[in-house]
C-alpha cells in the first residue's frame, strides 16, 4: 500500500547550517506517526517544509501520490496538508468563530463550513460557549483547541500538529491528546510533533526519535515506550 506521505532523504538548511540531515519516513492514511526528540533535533523544522514554509535543500516529499517540492504552501492546503503550528498562530483581535473560517479560505461549500465549524464545537464545546468571544482572551489550552480546530477547517487529509501540549497544564494537556484520539478514531491521519514523549508515543502507530537533525531511531510508538534509550533520554528514567 502508497503511504500517503512519503519523505525521503530530506535535507533542509538555514544558509550553511544543515538542520535536517537526510531523513526519511512515511504516514499511512488513518494513522498517527510522531517525531519526538529534543528542541533543534529539527522537528518543526521538518513540519514547516512539508507545508511549504521552508524548501528543502534536498530530498523527495511526496504527498497523496503527488511530489511536494516546489508547490507554495496555499497549494499544499488545497491539496489536503493542514498545519497547526507551534505557538498556535491565532488572530487574536478575531472571534473564534472568525478565526475558524479563516482555515476555510479555499472552500466554497458555505454549508459544508458551517456543519464543520458544528463539528468544532463538538470537539471542543467551550469554543462554541465563546464562539463570538476575541481570540486572545483565551487559555492558552482554549487556544490550542482553536488552532487545531482551525487546522481541521480545510478539511485536512493529513493533520500535522507542532507541539500541542506546550506550556499547558497537565489537565488540558490531557483534553488535548484525548482529542487527537479521537480524531484518529474519525479517521483523521496525523503527523505529530511533541516534547512530551509518553503521551506522544501512547498514541502513536509509528515514532521516530530525532536528534540533531537525523531519525536516529524508528519504532512502533509501543516499541520506542519501553526502549531503554528512550525512557533515559525522553522519558526520565533511570
Amino acid at each position: 500500500m502508497t503511504a500517503l506521505l512519503e519523505v525521503e532523504d530530506l535535507k533542509v538548511a538555514y544558509g550553511k547550517i544543515e538542520a535536517v540531515k537526510g531523513i526519511s519516513f512515511s504516514v499511512e492514511a488513518g494513522q498517527i506517526v510522531t517525531l519526538i526528540g529534543t528542541n533543534g533535533a529539527g522537528k518543526t523544522t521538518t513540519l514547516r517544509t512539508l507545508s511549504g514554509l521552508l524548501k528543502p535543500s534536498g530530498g523527495r516529499i511526496v504527498f497523496d501520490g503527488q511530489p511536494l517540492n516546489g508547490v507554495g504552501a496555499h497549494k499544499i492546503v488545497a491539496m489536503g496538508l493542514a498545519h497547526s503550528p507551534e505557538g498556535r498562530r491565532i488572530f487574536p483581535r478575531l472571534t473564534i468563530a472568525e478565526n475558524l473560517k479563516l482555515g476555510a479560505f479555499l472552500r466554497k461549500d458555505t454549508a459544508g463550513i458551517e456543519k464543520d465549524i458544528k463539528r468544532a464545537y463538538e470537539l471542543f464545546p467551550i469554543l462554541g460557549e465563546r464562539s463570538k468571544q476575541a481570540a486572545g482572551t483565551l487559555s492558552g489550552g482554549e487556544q490550542q483547541m482553536l488552532a487545531m480546530g482551525r487546522a481541521l477547517m480545510s478539511q485536512p487529509k493529513l493533520l500535522m500538529l507542532d507541539e500541542p501540549s506546550m506550556g499547558l497544564s497537565p489537565i488540558m494537556m490531557q483534553k488535548i491528546m484525548a482529542t487527537i484520539a479521537e480524531l484518529k478514531s474519525q479517521g483523521t491521519t496525523i503527523l505529530l510533533v511533541e516534547q512530551n514523549a509518553q503521551a506522544a508515543l501512547s498514541l502513536a502507530d509509528q515514532g521516530h526519535v530525532m536528534e540533531v537533525g537525523k531519525v536516529v531511531l524508528s519504532g512502533t510508538g509501543q516499541d520506542l515506550l519501553v526502549d531503554e534509550s528512550v525512557r533515559k533520554a525522553y522519558l526520565g528514567e533511570d
